[in-house]
């Protein structure tokens, strides 16, 4: 299937030919028309093309993360992070309409060959194909076209900007930003009777505002915007402005202060600058709202993603309600957008759209793309199979030497941490890799030169040229994949944690026993990488013998992650206590030689049951005592880790893994690295040395299974206040 996407670290627009996507849930929708929202993408594309300097200078933002990174992490560290986000591919368009092919996973009511308008950036892109959650999914009325439907996205800003504006019927309501969003704007608003005066830079978006219902127009640079809105208002002043214009720049605010009356309304749905003029807004008391895209739902994951609804009688317009609504509105002919549409092209040709658009050569309003007719396409069925695609040689092992690789999960870890390590580690061959959505997956073996992508994990599972898997995927999909690959007869490596719960780890630990014989045992790694930093090693060198005597305090800074992420999810992320925390009880249990035997935790309250905040003791079964802190709400510049150990009449300090202390005898010494490293690479070495030498794991299976444990009796621990006994003989 094809794809429109742009390289963020160079700005180049593509048409990408990528596997077939699948998902385990969501709507499967083949796309018919697909709306390119001029502004927006325009505007993205913009900052795409600058130099480093000119995205530093357009995102101040991303200049606060890099730079805090920098100071927990090391500038190294800092760049690779920086560059993997750069370097992954960005899917362009946000608006389409086409068929339901397939209904996976949920109870809303779509069927198979639904005609259907899709919205939401990652999911209703310019591409053949495209799995949208069905909160972002609307049906389409059967008087309205698919090209119409293609602009769902765009009506639902157009509507969420005008509801905040509160309009009445015979309100006076200034449009500021005539293009796309500004034409439909004058559209809703006539229909809710109101009266409106449009302000464009072009004179001929102006024209054709007063076609659509505009009462009154002024072109900026010609007319006097605030001049004209007064004499409009018989100088009361306007009831709202709505801003829907695209300007680096405070004026659309300044000019809407200067229109409105006292106590009025201004709403900023287009990308301006917001220095607020205090003076004009105080001596009026002006109300000032930024919509929030399509409305209330948007950029919620337990909406988007998990497919929660707003009561209707709390939340009465959420996006989806704004998107049925402005399909509606089509179907009744209130909008119409025969005058709106300027331009369009085939899908084949979306990347002449996008130099038309970039040459600003002709004026461009709505820019529609057309795919082929289904009756000219292959079978469903056929496509669907194209989930495997060759990006280099294809070549037959007649026997692997060293490792061969298959990776499940293409993310930011995977571009960002794994690979970079892996690629510092001889004797292993990149073979293939999986990503549901195909786009990364592609981008990343073309990068890493993988011999092919794939949508479809199990081509990885089958390849008997593959003989270790590592699994990046979100945490709740660990046990699945892990298992699968066991049985399979590959070698797993697992990015931490092992599972999320009881009866997932009870099902790794009967697959793993079922494949043990007298001749083999399955090779299973967890990606628990601080035990192998050159800083542990030399603390566990340094203690020697003491350890199993040894008092161990470790401390992480982990920083804030917001309530609603996913992380903190029980039946998706697992929380961060045993989705991170994992990996100090881990460290534990390499420094002092000993497995967590019992654990007392306590946890700061959370309004939102998050428990990222906390303090653990944990008794381990050699007699060595540890404990954690780990912290979410302090200062992201301070160091994200600090370990101490005390055995022996020695101390020693490993400082966020760049310099160690070794203290004993009175006399101190510091041993410092250039760079933060906190084990990958010599995890991965680790890992591969002892599959090419036909070791175990490095870390042994009870090990995996006690740090596994310790994390759930820690939440347990938590949720009754009493100390929870570690009992890994039960499994």
């Amino acid at each position: 299937m094809k794809i429109i996407a742009q390289n963020y670290s160079n700005g180049n627009l593509e048409m990408l030919e990528i596997p077939m996507i699948t998902s385990r849930s969501g709507l499967l929708v083949e796309t018919t028309a697909s709306l390119v929202s001029v502004g927006t993408e325009k505007a993205m594309i913009d900052v795409a093309k600058k130099s480093l300097i000119g995205k530093a200078l357009a995102r101040p933002d991303w200049v606060r993360q890099v730079i805090d990174k920098v100071k927990t992490e090391g500038l190294m560290e800092a760049w690779r992070q920086s560059k993997a986000r750069l370097d992954m591919p960005v899917p362009l368009g946000y608006s389409c309409a086409g068929i339901v092919r397939e209904v996976n996973n949920t109870e809303d009511d779509f069927r198979v060959g639904d005609s259907v308008a899709c919205s939401g950036s990652g999911y209703a892109s310019h591409a053949e194909w495209n799995v949208v959650p069905p909160n972002l999914c609307v049906k389409i009325p059967d008087n309205v076209s698919f090209e119409d439907a293609s602009y769902v996205a765009l009506g639902g800003i157009a509507m969420e900007a005008v509801r905040l504006a509160e309009p009445e019927f015979g309100h006076k309501i200034g449009v500021i930003g005539l293009g796309l969003l500004g034409q439909l704007a004058v559209q809703i608003l006539r229909t809710a009777g109101c009266h409106v005066v449009g302000i464009d830079i072009s004179a001929q978006k102006c024209e054709l505002a007063l076609k659509h219902g505009a009462e009154a127009v002024a072109v900026t640079g010609k007319d006097d915007p605030v001049a004209i809105a007064n004499d409009f208002s018989g100088h009361a002043g306007l009831d709202a402005v709505i801003i829907l214009a695209s300007v680096d720049s405070d004026e659309p605010l300044i000019q809407a202060a200067g229109m409105c009356r006292e106590r009025g309304k201004i709403i900023a749905g287009g990308l301006i600058g917001l220095n607020i003029p205090r003076q004009a807004f105080f001596e009026k008391e002006l109300y000032f709202a930024v919509s929030k895209a399509w409305g209330p739902g948007m950029f919620d994951p337990d909406y988007e993603e998990r497919g929660f609804k707003y009561p209707i009688a709390y939340a009465r317009w959420t996006a989806q309600r704004n998107m049925d609504e402005f399909l509606r509105m089509l179907s009744l002919g209130r909008i119409s957008l025969s005058d709106i549409t300027t331009h369009r092209f085939s899908f084949e040709k979306a990347l002449d759209a996008y130099r038309l658009i970039l040459s600003g050569k002709e004026p461009a309003i709505g820019v529609v793309l057309h795919y082929p007719e289904h009756d000219n396409r292959p079978e469903v069925a056929d496509e669907r199979m194209t989930r495997i695609l060759q990006t280099g040689p294809v070549k037959q092992q007649a026997k692997i030497s060293g490792v061969s690789a298959g990776l499940i999960g293409a993310g930011l870890f995977a571009r960002g941490t794994l690979l970079p390590a892996l690629k510092k580690v001889s004797g292993i061959t990149l073979t293939g890799v999986a990503s549901s959505r195909g786009l990364s997956g592609k981008n990343l073996a073309d990068s890493y030169k993988f011999r092919y992508a794939t949508t479809d994990y199990r081509e990885l599972l089958k390849d008997d040229n593959i003989n270790m898997v590592f699994i990046l995927t979100r945490h709740n999909s660990h046990k699945k994949f892990v298992c699968e690959a066991l049985k399979a007869g590959k070698a797993v490596f697992v990015e931490k944690p092992l599972c999320i719960n009881k009866d997932e780890l009870k099902e790794i630990i009967d697959t793993y026993l079922s494949l043990v014989t007298n001749d083999s045992t399955p090779f299973l790694m967890v990606g628990f990488n601080r035990r192998f930093a050159p800083a542990t090693r030399q603390c566990i060198e340094f203690i020697g013998q003491a350890k199993k005597s040894s008092v161990v305090q470790i401390r992480c800074n982990a920083g804030y992650i917001p309530a609603e992420s996913w992380v903190h999810k029980k039946d998706e992320g697992g929380g961060r206590i045993i989705g991170e925390v994992c990996h100090f009880v881990d460290l534990a249990q390499a420094i002092t030689g000993g497995t967590p035997a019992k654990v007392f935790a306590s946890c700061t309250e959370s309004s939102q049951g998050v428990r990222d905040n906390l303090t653990i003791s944990m008794k381990m079964d050699n007699g060595a005592a540890v404990a954690i802190t780990y912290a979410s709400n302090g200062d992201k510049s301070f160091q994200r880790e600090e370990v101490q150990v005390f055995a022996g009449g020695a101390v020693c300090v490993i400082n966020n893994f760049k310099s160690v202390d070794f203290i004993s005898s009175g006399k101190q010494r510091v041993k410092k690295s250039l760079e933060v490293d906190r084990g990958h690479i010599g995890e991965i070495k680790a890992t591969c040395d002892a599959l090419k030498n036909g070791n175990p794991s490095p870390i042994d299976f009870k090990s995996l299974i006690a740090t596994t444990l310790a994390t759930f009796a820690i939440e347990e621990s938590i949720t009754t206040g009493e100390a929870v006994e570690v009992k890994t003989e039960l499994f």
